[in-house]
């Protein structure tokens, strides 16, 4: 995955970019950063859900711009931070909408199977024909991202996925994001607020603020106070719990 001289502008004020960035291809990458700092909007970007005013991005050596939307959408699937549906659909009905890129709406065994595959690694298996909102906020979060890998691409972006969720749900959320990554060979970017499920889960951390990439590496080089408070402009301590840092912020 290349970024290169991507930019965005609101208003005439420059809120992203220009950003350069390359991604390798596995594993789990987290984009980490303040409000603001323009982590969704390059996402979205990298998605082909926003124009961006210049650069180019390629995506499994394809060209964002220019690919033709249901072959892009056979390589990279992505999950927006809100999701909403006017029709009242069940888990199941929700999920099949993934397979569309393959299926144009005409489902088939594979799409079946694909569909199957995706509700019982998302541990939704018996509420296939529960409504999504019936569901809690943990099931319903699921049941979306069951629907992004019921896409198949190898490239999937997660706008915040853990927004709505207490701590046991966003552990197993992480838990499945990895797995996804580690058993499914995803590649996978995801936008997190907490720096330290990035820190446990992903590989890779990227450190946006004002728009721009401040850091960028693994969770060892940028779980450090000296990159932390630079980015978050505010006091910060890192220890480690096992193989992790973990960040504890306090209150000078």
């Amino acid at each position: 995955m290349e970024v290169a001289g991507v930019a965005k502008h609101y208003a005439g004020r420059q809120v992203l970019g220009p950003i350069d960035l390359s991604l390798e291809r596995g594993g789990v990458t987290a984009l980490i950063g303040p409000n603001g700092a323009g982590k969704s909007t390059l996402l979205t970007i990298i998605g082909r859900l926003l124009e961006p005013d210049s650069g180019r991005i390629t995506v499994g050596g394809l060209d964002v711009r220019v690919t033709k939307s249901r072959e892009l959408a056979t390589v990279v699937s992505i999950l927006k931070q809100e999701n909403h549906f006017t029709a009242r659909l069940t888990v199941q009905q929700l999920v099949t909408f993934g397979r569309f890129p393959h299926s144009a709406g005409r489902i088939t065994e594979a799409d079946r199977r694909a569909i199957h595959a995706a509700i019982a690694f998302l541990d939704l298996a018996g509420m296939e024909d529960r409504f999504i909102d019936e569901l809690s906020g943990g099931q319903r979060q699921r049941a979306f991202v069951a629907m992004v890998l019921a896409q198949d691409t190898e490239y999937v972006l997660l706008d915040e996925p853990l927004t709505g969720l207490d701590m046991r749900h966003a552990v197993g959320m992480m838990a499945q994001v990895r797995a996804a990554a580690d058993a499914l060979g995803k590649t996978i970017v995801l936008v997190v607020h907490d720096v330290n499920f990035a820190a446990a889960y992903a590989d890779r951390i990227v450190a946006l603020a004002d728009g721009r990439v401040v850091a960028s590496g693994t969770p060892d080089e940028i779980v450090v106070p000296e990159v932390l408070e630079r980015i978050f402009e505010t006091p910060v301590d890192v220890i480690r719990h096992g193989d992790h840092p973990v960040a504890v912020y306090y209150r000078p």
